[in-house]
This record gives structure tokens, sequence and C-alpha cells, in this order.
């Protein structure tokens, strides 16, 4: 009718063939890995020091926005802190989202 049958034709000649389709994926991956993955990891990283380091008397801000001091440490995910004079709450360690005021450490005697 109006249309040819068309033939495919046969490759000829590129050089470095899989390398060369598998090139734009790879420089993908590696600009996702310098841009995202890396910096996210040191923030994380960040974030759990931030977290171990707390001690009583440090003020602190949470994920949802309460500025509370540190009254107690109690193990490794637990925290009580105090939001109001008299008022104390148990919270997890991850939820500290920043430090406003650190303490020193108490001088050993």
């Amino acid at each position: 009718m109006f249309a040819s049958p068309a033939y495919a034709q046969a490759a000829g000649g590129a050089g470095g063939g899989a390398i060369m389709q598998f090139l734009p994926l790879i420089l993908i991956f590696a600009i996702m890995y310098f841009l995202l993955i890396r910096p996210q990891q040191k923030k994380v990283k960040e974030h759990q020091k931030m977290v171990s380091e707390l001690r009583r008397g440090d003020q602190i801000v949470t994920q949802g926005g309460i500025i509370a001091k540190v009254y107690k440490v109690r193990d490794d995910n637990e925290l009580d802190v105090e939001i109001a004079d008299g008022v104390r709450v148990r919270i997890v360690r991850s939820t500290v989202s920043q430090v406003l005021n650190k303490t020193e450490p108490a001088a050993e005697s």
C-alpha cells in the first residue's frame, strides 16, 4: 500500500559500546551521591553526636518546637526534661533538634 517495509540496519562500528551506554547512568549516580547522599549522612552523624553529648542542665529544642531544660538523662534513649517550673516530661533523645545552651561538665575533685 502506501508504507514500505523498513529494515533494520546493522549498527556499524560504535567504539566502546557497552561502557558508553552506561556512562551517563554512572555519572548521574556519582552526582546524586555527592549532592544528596553524602551531605545527608554527614548531617545524621552530627545529629547523633549532638544527642549523645546531652547532659543535665542543657537547654534544648525538641522537634515539636518545645524549649526545655534537661533534668535527668535516663538511659541511652530517654531524657527527662523540664518544660516549665515543676513540669517534667520524658522524651526520646532522637526528638531533640537543637541544643541552645550547653552546660560545662562538673569539675572532678
